[in-house]
């Protein structure tokens, strides 16, 4: 139940937020003379300053309500002050401007509203009577993935804590192979066909609820591997509030993505992913429209069969899927703990195949069933969905934010007609103050600028799919995701670049134009600075679509067992178990481990038991390992693993801890300088490495 204060506290951000938005509505249409708009903008900029870095939900409605306030008096003055239609063309090129600037407005507010007030939810404990537990099935389906990869989400789940007799695991085989039949009956899990594959992921969840029973589903991608305690620390919710139908957490990736890897510094900027997880959901979970993800999640069998199970509908079959149970008046809610790890996709390639299913999966839903018609969700629900699924619109936008200055630089088209001294008078305070707004929102989720590098490497591929998926929406099917591939050598992906590259070298002669324009109209002031405008616009534009090219360049990836950091107190015994070494890991990964001993090894030793004793997960390993070499204290071990008891523990030793992903989060907060510091480095060192180069392989 909702208690009065849990209430208020819901209740409060709406009427805020009603309220502010009313009077920065009203005042935003006031016109001023551009001297008094420049003095408004300072003054409002000196205010974010001032509250930017204080704590709490006030300062952070304050900071939207300023930034909503300029960006308003931005989109007004566009939509009312600089219009003029000369002809077709030209008003066509205004006009397709313009829609990507509203669009991008939408969605600005969207974010705010979305992420005004996040809920930081708790574990809830689980009732000390566990006969009150609820039975759970464990659904892990497979379709083409590799047997190396799907056997540690098994056993894994075999493993977790809950009691016997109340965890069932099933392997929902689409590819219907044999040595899949035969893992699952070695392990003890049921093993689960169909005799087609109709509505791929959905139709295979479906067809398990058919022949199961239990009254809540677990369900993880075959390389999602959970935490012992990840039934413990979620299901608590489910017990406690019969109506909650969802509980997602976050969906880690212990892999690094195309972005890091490529970009090549991993350690300073978070994930892609960790915005969405970190933020974004914790954001849904306020307004009650938590999105189920497909994986890492808990739902309860009466919400699906009130829905007649998983959407199949479109092929994001999870978004729509919570979307329908919303509709029914079932609560979700979101554990921001992450409780599993999987793989990120390997390459660019990959990564885009991805989105390209999210992109049309999100577009068929806003044409097939639109959150903001139809019954059952409230204002909060239908803007949270409104916001995923607008989202996925991007890279049209993001295409004619790219092309717009050459409008004038290549065609002498004036698309804004306005002074230019007008334009920066109302473009840099609405920037300005967006930027330092989502900075402070975004905080160590997500840093400035990256959004424009992520859109950019795949705008080009997504644009085509989100039209037609939009016209089109029966259109597209379900694809899988690859994970667990190798990458042999570095290589420049050129058909995933190509279309970058071609903008940048349009990029570069716009460049060239416009310092040209520059020298050539110095006596006229007014065309000189507008082409030092429209040049600043192809500058920033240029080292975007650089970074985005970066991305491209695929870095080797030559292990199947990505090595995850973790420092372990262990004990190494020697082959009859008499002497103990203590030591402390360095790294870990299914083929091994790295060892920082506190005393040498015999010289002559060649295999030792590694001990790990966890009383808080319950986990317990011993298990032989072979030492491969040793030197200045640093010993590298091959695990010697002699039957699935041995793989269970190793499994358990490195992704069962409770606290085996906690640093996901572990990034410093966003300063924009030094993102944009980062992004300028990443350029420099694609440079760098294609100037020393010369050739890389194609």
């Amino acid at each position: 139940m909702i208690s009065s204060s849990e209430r208020i506290s819901r209740v409060t951000p709406y009427i805020l937020m009603l309220l502010g938005f009313l009077l920065v509505l009203t005042a935003s249409q006031a016109i001023i003379s551009p001297v008094a708009q420049i003095y408004l903008s300072i003054i409002i900029l000196l205010c974010t300053l001032a509250i930017r870095k204080r704590p709490g939900h006030v300062a952070r409605l304050l900071m939207i309500g300023l930034s909503t306030f300029i960006s308003l008096r931005y989109i007004f003055w566009r939509l009312f002050q600089t219009l003029e239609f000369e002809n077709w063309f030209q008003t066509t090129l205004m006009l397709t401007l313009l829609f990507a600037e509203v669009y991008s407005w939408i969605i600005l507010f969207l974010g705010y509203m979305q992420l005004a007030w996040p809920l930081n939810r708790k574990e809830c404990p689980l009732p000390a009577d566990q006969s009150l537990w609820p039975s759970i099935d464990v659904f892990i389906p497979t379709y083409n993935e590799d047997l190396s990869v799907v056997r540690n989400t098994v056993l894994a789940a075999v493993a977790m804590d809950w009691p016997a007799g109340k965890l069932h695991v099933h392997l929902l085989d689409d590819g219907r192979r044999p040595e899949f039949r035969t893992f699952a009956g070695e392990v003890g899990v049921n093993y689960i066909i169909r005799a087609n594959n109709q509505h791929a992921k959905a139709g295979n969840l479906n067809h398990a609820l058919e022949h199961t029973n239990s009254e809540l589903i677990a369900v993880f991608d075959c390389d999602h591997i959970p935490v012992k305690s990840f039934l413990t620390r979620t299901v608590g919710w489910m017990v406690q509030n019969r109506n909650i139908s969802l509980i997602q957490t976050p969906q880690h990736f212990y892999s690094l993505d195309p972005f890091q890897r490529n970009l090549d510094i991993s350690e300073h900027i978070p994930p892609e992913s960790n915005l969405f997880y970190g933020l974004v959901q914790p954001g849904n979970d306020f307004w009650n429209a938590t999105l189920f993800c497909g994986s890492c999640a808990v739902l309860r069998r009466s919400a699906l069969a009130s829905i007649d199970g998983f959407a199949i509908e479109t092929v994001t079959e999870d978004a729509h899927t919570s979307l329908k149970m919303q509709r029914k008046g079932w609560e979700s809610a979101y554990l921001r703990e992450t409780l599993a790890g999987g793989l990120a996709t390997e390459s660019l390639a990959l990564h885009v195949g991805q989105r390209i299913r999210w992109a049309r999966g999100m577009v068929q839903i806003f044409r097939t069933d639109n959150p903001l018609l139809g019954r059952g969700l409230s204002l909060g629900q239908r803007f949270c969905y409104l916001s995923a699924m607008l989202h996925f619109f991007f890279p049209i936008p993001r295409i004619i934010f790219l092309l717009a200055p050459m409008a004038f630089l290549f065609l002498g088209q004036n698309i804004i007609y306005a002074t230019p001294l007008a334009v920066m008078t109302y473009v840099i305070p609405h920037l300005l103050q967006s930027v330092l707004t989502q900075s402070r929102m975004q905080g160590r989720w997500r840093y400035s600028t990256w959004n424009y590098v992520y859109e950019t490497a795949i705008a080009t591929f997504l644009a085509p799919v989100v039209v037609v998926a939009f016209f089109a929406p029966q259109r597209g099917t379900f694809n899988v995701t690859a994970k667990g591939g190798l990458i042999t050598k570095d290589y420049l992906d050129t058909r995933m670049v190509r279309p970058n590259v071609i903008m940048g070298c349009l990029l570069i002669v716009a460049t060239i134009v416009g310092v040209y324009g520059m020298i050539e109209s110095r006596a006229n002031h007014t065309l000189f600075q507008t082409y030092g405008m429209n040049l600043l616009w192809i500058t920033g534009n240029l080292l975007i679509v650089l970074a985005a090219i970066t991305v491209g360049y695929e870095r080797k990836q030559v292990r199947r067992a990505p090595r995850i950091s973790a420092q372990l107190d262990i004990v190494l015994r020697d082959s009859v178990g008499q002497q103990r070494y203590p030591a402390q890991t360095q790294d870990l990964s299914k083929g091994g481990l790295s060892v920082k001993m506190l005393g040498p090894l015999p010289a002559d030793m060649q295999t030792v038991e590694v001990e790990y004793i966890n009383t808080r997960d319950k986990i317990t390993v011993r298990v032989p390992a072979r030492i491969i070499n040793q030197r200045d204290g640093l010993v590298r071990l091959e695990w010697m693993s002699r039957n699935t008891q041995d793989e269970t523990a190793i499994i358990e030793m490195i992704f069962g801890r409770s606290d085996a992903w906690s640093h996901w989060s572990n990034y410093s907060n966003d300063k924009p300088f030094h993102s944009l510091t980062l992004l300028t480095r990443s350029v420099a060192n694609l440079l760098m490495l294609i100037i020393l180069r010369r050739n890389p392989q194609t």
